[in-house]
């Protein structure tokens, strides 16, 4: 069975920061890739960013959302088999519960989602 928790979610204001983690019950190579997701109300689920986790030639290689690009950072540990979304300049349109997702052999895993709320 495979779980993934995620934390560090909250209130922040427009300009600051915030790290979610994503901790897995599997060692992060088991995975294909990992991903950071978000849903607003209202709105579609969307990309926030992906890491190649598995031990393929692209390993380590990082994707972000044109909305995040600049401002977010995915890393992962292997040692704590925990994935990170670093979160700076935040605005009020970042706000939306935060989704890890893992992928292998086609098929995700979904954490339960951590809310980020950006408002003054």
């Amino acid at each position: 069975q495979v779980q993934l928790v995620e934390s560090g979610g909250g209130l922040v204001q427009p300009g600051g920061s915030l790290t979610l983690s994503c901790v897995a019950s599997k060692s992060l190579t088991w995975f294909n890739t990992m991903g950071w997701y978000r849903q607003a109300p209202g709105k579609q689920r969307e990309l926030v960013a992906t890491i190649v986790t598995g031990g393929t030639a692209t390993y380590g290689t990082t994707t972000y959302g044109d909305a995040v690009k600049g401002r977010f950072t995915i890393s992962r540990d292997n040692a704590k088999n925990t994935m990170y979304l670093q979160m700076a300049s935040l605005k009020p349109e970042d706000t939306a519960e935060y989704y890890c997702k893992a992928t292998v052999a086609a098929y995700d895993y979904w954490g339960q989602g951590a809310q980020v709320t950006v408002s003054p």
